[in-house]
């Protein structure tokens, strides 16, 4: 096991070596794409320009700018006058902050906007497609897959005004979405999101319900599956027990990557119900040509996935006997 973390870690490791690089590329040296200019305005000299050039120190060659910007991130650097302690993502144009401190500062948003999602999603596309596998081919079945097929079927963009326009707008039911901090107020906290959470659980719940379902189908069809019930368990020890232990690694797979997109800033979502997370943060950033921030998000977002994929690795281990790490 320890073996096998040692590997996965590395390699994630160097793959996120790579995307910075390739980011790095793209936001810095893509032509056009003046960093300077950005930094300093655009009612801004030339020469002052070049001032500015000289202190971020993108007058140097690219391949030094490069092992600057990756060094500030593991000790810290100097930008201009002041110091970026580790990790250091540099400074946003727009607003003149460490961009680590704005991550931060919305990370919480983005936190909560994916854990209530999460819990809702799991709770009914895992249930619904449960349900379906065990009554395969009759109503209930059915009903679960029809769902399935119109939420899946969902886009934010429309059904997010449609909920805010119905709930909200037209009969008043809900108050406008808004984040309040979990800590001050928990009951405030989940009220305040339930309407995004709904919004995305909607249309998530509906692919983990087709999984959950073809999956359960799948496994219940395996030779062992029909030498437990030879064996005389009960059927709820069968379904629960050995059944959904089977299915459970592909759905696995599937969250795991939604919860690192979800990490990584629902950008649509967020924009929909203006709620102030990594997503609308990374929207305003490309509005306003940001590109400290752009590339701190696109890292966050890549070092989401990466996490993500070695910890479905190693649970694939723990929830099927089959699965083994080497």
């Amino acid at each position: 096991m320890l073996a096998f973390l040692t590997r996965r870690i590395l390699g994630g490791l160097v793959i996120l070596l790579i995307i910075c690089a390739v980011t790095f590329m793209l936001f810095y040296i893509a032509p056009g794409s003046n960093v300077a200019r950005l930094a300093c305005g655009k009612t801004c000299s030339p020469e002052l320009v070049a001032a500015v050039a000289h202190q971020m120190g993108v007058d140097k060659p690219v391949w030094q700018q490069f092992l600057v910007y990756l060094g500030g991130i593991f000790a810290g650097r100097t930008i201009g006058d002041n110091y970026c302690g580790a990790p250091c993502l540099g400074y946003s144009f727009h607003n003149h902050r460490p961009v680590l401190d704005t991550i931060v500062d919305r990370l919480p948003v983005t936190l909560s906007l994916t854990i209530g999602a999460v819990v809702i999603f799991l709770a009914v596309g895992v249930g619904s497609g449960m349900l379906a596998a065990l009554r395969k081919g009759k109503l209930s079945d059915k009903a679960a897959m029809g769902f399935a097929v119109v939420g899946g079927a969902q886009q934010i963009f429309v059904l997010g005004p449609f909920l805010l326009f119905l709930f909200v707008y037209s009969t008043h039911i809900m108050d406008v979405p808004h984040y309040t901090s979990f800590l001050s107020n928990p009951l405030r906290w989940a009220i305040g999101l339930l309407l995004p959470w709904v919004c995305l659980a909607i249309i998530t719940a509906a692919y983990y319900a087709r999984l959950t379902r073809s999956s359960m189908v799948e496994v219940l069809s395996e030779d062992y599956i029909r030498t437990v019930r030879a064996k005389g368990m009960g059927q709820a020890t069968i379904y629960v027990k050995h059944a959904f232990r089977g299915a459970m690694s592909p759905i696995a797979t599937l969250l795991g990557l939604d919860i690192a997109v979800l990490l990584g800033g629902a950008i649509i979502t967020e924009t929909v119900f203006n709620l102030p997370g990594v997503g609308q943060l990374a929207a305003t950033s490309v509005k306003d040509s940001d590109l400290p921030v752009m590339m701190a998000v696109v890292l966050l977002a890549a070092a989401a996935v990466v996490v993500a994929n070695i910890v479905v690795d190693v649970v694939y281990a723990f929830i099927d006997p089959r699965v083994r790490l080497r």
